[in-house]
């Protein structure tokens, strides 16, 4: 566990994450006027915390090890098939989920008119924000090739 703690790509990688998702809490503030930490753990959102990991760790590699190396490559390619994924399957995913919702809520009434349909309520909502806008991808792995610099660039030899 030491090593891992001491993996500078790991920490790089994590940091985007956790800076991402800080900042969130910011955007929640200016969209909604209300401070609340909830937007922090939680998915989807500005910026993009899967982009922002990624793109860190695949901009500190690159910065490392140069970006004609085997490891930069990978960093790359796993980087762009995760963003590509958080503002597509993921998005449309909460997408499906909020047509569901509202699908859900029209039954519900319509039951109230028409009794025999049956109709049982679910107990909790789809979960609707699940992935990214491509902005929120965008800003989140510009946010992580400024992070990458920044630990490429601080680390003691």
């Amino acid at each position: 566990m030491k090593e891992l703690i001491k993996n500078r790509g790991i920490l790089t990688a994590l940091a985007g994450i956790g800076i991402a998702q800080g900042l969130k809490i910011f955007g929640h503030k200016r969209l909604t006027g209300k401070w609340d930490w909830r937007p922090m753990f939680t998915t989807g959102g500005m910026p993009s915390s899967h982009s922002a990991g990624v793109s860190s760790l695949a901009t500190y590699v690159a910065a490392k090890n140069g970006s004609s190396s085997i490891e930069t490559a990978l960093a790359v390619v796993f980087g762009i098939i995760v963003m590509y994924d958080a503002q597509g399957i993921r998005r449309h995913t909460g997408e499906i989920a909020a047509l569901v919702n509202d699908i859900d809520a029209d039954i519900e009434l319509l039951s109230g008119h028409f009794p025999g349909l049956g109709h049982v309520k679910q107990k909790e909502e789809l979960k609707e924000l699940l992935g990214h806008q491509p902005e929120e991808v965008f800003y989140g792995a510009l946010l992580g090739v400024i992070i990458g610099l920044v630990s490429a660039r601080t680390e003691s030899e």
